[in-house]
This record gives C-alpha cells, structure tokens and sequence, in this order.
C-alpha cells in the first residue's frame, strides 16, 4: 500500500473475502469464540474492502 503496488487493490480484494469465508465457517459454530471470530472476521472484511476502494 505504501508503493503504491498495483496488487494493492486485489490483495486487499482477496483479503476481504478470506475474512467473509471465515466468518461464515464460524458463525456456523456454536461455542462463543467462533461468534466472536465470526465478528472480528466482518470488521477486518470491511476494512480491507475500505483499503481496496
């Protein structure tokens, strides 16, 4: 992100949607920490998306 790097975007792009993945695989848990991963999960999705633009 710092250079500029043209894989910036699509890096990001990929990361949003690894994170999405894991929390759907972890919403599909019942114990409370995969609820919570599932959450943090949404919030660094959402993150990423903001960087990618």
């Amino acid at each position: 992100m710092s250079r500029n790097s043209s894989f910036a975007t699509n890096l990001c792009g990929v990361c949003a949607q690894v994170c999405d993945q894991c929390a759907m695989e972890c919403e599909n848990m019942q114990d409370d920490h995969f609820k919570e991963c599932a959450q943090i999960c949404r919030e660094c999705a959402e993150q990423c998306r903001q960087m990618a633009g």
